[in-house]
């Protein structure tokens, strides 16, 4: 199986560790190499928490979802622009890769609208929080960087966007990350996590799930997918119900996992599919 076009979920540990930074860049240029394009996209939790602290800004999560104010957006948007989005593309292009810096923002990428996080109350009736400049993806509009993977270019893509009156949102982004691999139908989406992958009984190595159908993923929410998880695996699940060939979970601690999926072929990680 050939995998023409490939979208990167990067961020966790992985984005931290200059060693591991290198690997991953490399990795990316190995897989280019070998006939793929490839687009990156990127959140920077670990960033955002550190500027967030420097300014004075204090941060409120409602379920892991982050609270965000305008004075904090402008904040974020610096941090993941500035700093973390112009560092990835320049250690890409030290690898000899032609990497474009972009947000959801850029040619319109992506267009946003507010997101109202929904939870529970006390007496289980469903409420709703206002997270304030937090966005979903309404659309993507996939040409631009459909014609920078044409040219031989590597979109990294950071998730900041704006709606159509110009309100600009954070998006999570593994929701953000989702969305694109949906619009530009990839034959592969890696998620890089901190793990090998889904585990039954983690962290038995033996009880990583190798292949999930799409239909048989929600009896595994809340006791195999839990926290942090959670987005991701429905990320993945957008994505190939929405036409992408295949949503797999790899270790972005473990570079050599990426090409021994895509290049190699090995059975690695959890791969999700229709």
């Amino acid at each position: 199986m050939e995998y023409r076009k490939v979208l990167i979920k990067y961020g966790g540990n992985a984005m931290i560790n200059e060693e591991l930074k290198l690997a991953i860049a490399q990795k990316i240029k190995s897989l280019q190499d070998h006939g793929s394009q490839v687009i990156l996209v990127h959140g920077g939790g670990p960033f955002i928490n550190k500027s967030l602290e420097e300014a004075g800004i204090k941060t409120q999560f409602f379920d892991g979802h982050r609270h965000t104010s305008t004075e904090a957006l402008r904040c974020i948007e610096k941090t993941l622009k500035g700093e973390v989005n112009s560092s990835l593309v320049n250690l890409l292009n030290k690898q000899g890769l032609k990497a474009v810096g972009l947000s959801g923002k850029d040619g319109q990428l992506a267009i946003a609208q507010k997101r109202w996080h929904q939870a529970k109350n006390e007496k289980g009736e469903e409420t709703r929080f206002d997270l304030g400049q937090v966005g979903d993806v309404k659309v993507v509009n996939s040409k631009l960087p459909e014609l920078l993977l044409e040219n031989g270019f590597t979109p990294v893509v950071t998730c900041i966007a704006s709606d159509e009156s110009g309100n600009d949102y954070n998006i999570n982004g593994d929701v953000f990350a989702g969305k694109i691999a949906a619009a530009l139908k990839v034959d592969a989406y890696i998620v890089l996590t901190d793990v090998d992958g889904l585990y039954l009984d983690f962290p038995d190595p033996a009880s990583i799930l190798k292949e999930v159908k799409v239909k048989d993923m929600a009896s595994y929410f809340g006791d195999v997918i839990k926290g942090g998880m959670i987005p991701k695996i429905e990320s993945c699940l957008g994505a190939v119900e929405a036409g992408v060939r295949k949503a797999v979970i790899l270790n972005g601690t473990q570079p050599d996992q990426i090409s021994d999926y895509i290049i190699n072929h090995q059975s690695i990680g959890t791969t999700i599919t229709q």
